[in-house]
């Protein structure tokens, strides 16, 4: 009893300020040791090391200049940059919980106060806390911690936020037209992304063979989960458990049944998941995470947390996470599922992702097919739908993008594949064709594709564990990127309602999407408006290229075509000219104006 009583005695002055010592800093880096023991962390750009403070908390001034690092790290805009502590009277006790030490940091930008970011730090196993922060400006950066345990508080340092590489935009934001998406720095994103819900959490090498499959597909989303999926009873237990397992027993029908520990997580889990996160940011990929789902079926009762849990974990998951450049947050997908989840909930737990992220990434929910979300809330900042009836036909998917005036993701509008289930059995080319029916309307449509070769079998369904694609779609989203990377500006529709076919791409640039119709000629013709990028003048002068998007291909014509007067609302050129087409489905013409003869 007495020993129990010195334990407890122990755990509340360890977190009134008693003492331990910070470890290291690093931009995103690898841990080593150095020729003196001291612990380093390799960073992209640079390699720092934070000196090892006593057991015992001093209150001089020499004991504080041991909290502040002396080396300014480097660390490009929009890069991580990572501080490790460690506080031994808090990891060897075992009646204090790590995860309940309180640790924040105040990072100070170049403009001072304006620039003041607060992050929230975490315990990261292996008893070490962690401060993620993700720099946005370039300059000099200074630093300070927070924390109930003195160890963790007032550890003072500074870094050097420097010019990101080529390849490194910084996270994506909504554009400032407030109807599409692009990165920090300005770069206009186009989402052309696909859906793999459990290839996180496959065994083995699965994973990496997921990253390998997405690269050379070249989509640059994907929508995965972060908890675990149960396909079937007879699916095998995952690896890893987001949260310590309390007890594991058996019922009678000889299935396991799992008690959690809600107030230790697995620390593995999360970084099994960082780890694959950032092997997507190395192939251009953004993570749309979705953070609750309804695939538990019982098996794990992972989508039976009481509502605390939830609190506990999502707070845990952002401040973990949210210095990942590439991150989305999901709050769910076909949320509506959870139907033993009140209103009350989602409302709360929305509202605390986007409070606990400082840097506020992409936030929506997802839900079952037509059943619109309140997207109006203004803490979610763009539609992620599942319907496929807005893609179906040309200029729909614009009527749901004028309603809700906010991005809309088209994430689900069934997949390709050959199940039984009425949403995974279409062709990939009816599938490309929505996709580019929705991207012509101004939308983002996503990609997936499920094929089984029985109902139970899920060992090649990508929509499931990932790993190789099996279907045809996937091999022309790499033509789909060069066609939408090549813009000026985002697409929509030149004369919406009144012209659903034809799409611009800014001033003197145009897309028509012949999808399904198959013609000989194409008489050149354009509406007069322009969406917001002005009237069609006479004189102008074009280029056509006719666009193969089934077959990759892209064909100049060699007439250059000058537009006539109007004639009511459309413009045709002055000598009535047209486009020898070859009589394929799919083609979409590319409309350019030049200068000169």
């Amino acid at each position: 009893m007495k020993n129990i009583l010195l334990l407890v005695l122990a755990c509340v002055a360890c977190l009134m300020g008693w003492a331990g010592r910070p470890v290291s800093q690093s931009a995103k880096g690898t841990e080593g040791a150095d020729e003196a023991g001291k612990t380093v962390m390799t960073a992209m750009t640079a390699k720092s090391v934070m000196a090892t403070m006593p057991a015992q908390t001093e209150t001089s001034d020499k004991a504080k200049k041991r909290k502040k690092v002396e080396e300014t790290e480097k660390v490009e805009r929009w890069a991580r940059f990572e501080l490790t502590l460690e506080a031994e009277e808090i990891t060897s006790n075992p009646l204090c919980n790590p995860f309940d030490v309180e640790l924040t940091a105040s990072f100070v930008g170049p403009d001072d106060a304006q620039d003041t970011v607060q992050v929230t730090g975490f315990y990261a196993g292996q008893g070490q806390w962690r401060v993620r922060f993700m720099p946005t400006e370039l300059g000099s950066y200074t630093y300070s911690t927070q924390s109930n345990v003195a160890a963790l508080n007032g550890v003072a340092g500074s870094l050097e936020c420097v010019a990101p590489s080529e390849d490194r935009h910084g996270p994506v934001r909504v554009a400032d037209d407030g109807l599409s998406f692009a990165y920090a720095d300005g770069t206009t994103y186009h989402p052309v992304g696909t859906t793999s819900y459990d290839w996180m959490h496959i065994a083995g090498d699965a994973p990496q063979c997921t990253i390998e499959a997405l690269r050379q597909a070249r989509f640059n989303k994907i929508r995965m989960l972060f908890f675990v999926h149960n396909f079937e009873p007879t699916w095998p237990e995952p690896e890893r458990f987001p949260f310590e397992i309390k007890s594991l027993t058996t019922d009678a029908d000889g299935r396991l049944v799992y008690e959690w520990d809600y107030d230790h997580f697995n620390p593995e889990y999360f970084d099994h998941v960082e780890w694959c996160i950032d092997q997507l940011a190395a192939i251009g990929v953004e993570a749309d995470l979705i953070i609750f789902h309804p695939y538990d079926d019982g098996r794990w009762n992972l989508d039976h947390l009481p509502l605390e849990a939830n609190r506990r974990y999502v707070r845990y998951l952002v401040a973990r996470l949210s210095s990942f450049s590439n991150v989305w947050w999901s709050m769910a997908n076909e949320y509506d599922f959870l139907r033993h989840w009140p209103q009350a909930w989602w409302d709360e737990l929305t509202a605390e992702v986007a409070r606990c992220d400082p840097y506020h990434h992409l936030l929506s929910i997802h839900s079952n097919t037509a059943k619109y979300y309140k997207y109006w809330d203004p803490l979610l900042t763009h539609a992620s739908v599942q319907d496929q009836a807005p893609v179906e036909g040309y200029g729909h998917a614009a009527t749901v993008r004028n309603i809700l005036m906010k991005p809309v993701v088209f994430d689900e509008v069934c997949y390709e594949g050959n199940m039984v289930d009425r949403w995974g059995n279409l062709s990939g080319e009816e599938l490309l064709y929505r996709m580019w029916l929705g991207t012509l309307a101004g939308t983002y449509v996503g990609h997936g594709e499920c094929y089984q070769d029985d109902p139970h079998d899920f060992g090649h369904d990508f929509l499931a564990i990932g790993c190789e694609l099996q279907g045809t779609s996937w091999r022309r989203i790499g033509f789909m990127r060069d066609v939408l990377d090549a813009l000026p500006h985002p697409l929509r529709l030149a004369d919406s309602s009144w012209d659903r076919r034809t799409s611009t791409g800014g001033p003197g640039y145009y897309l028509i999407y012949l999808g399904k119709d198959i013609a000989r000629q194409w008489t050149f013709e354009l509406p007069v408006k322009n969406g917001s990028y002005g009237r069609l003048q006479p004189g102008m002068r074009f280029k056509v290229e006719i666009l193969d998007t089934w077959n990759m291909t892209v064909t100049p014509v060699e007439t250059i075509f000058e537009t006539s007067e109007a004639v009511v609302d459309r413009m045709y050129d002055k000598l009535h000219r047209h486009v020898n087409l070859p009589g394929l489905p799919y083609l979409m013409l590319r409309i350019i104006a030049v200068d000169g003869d």
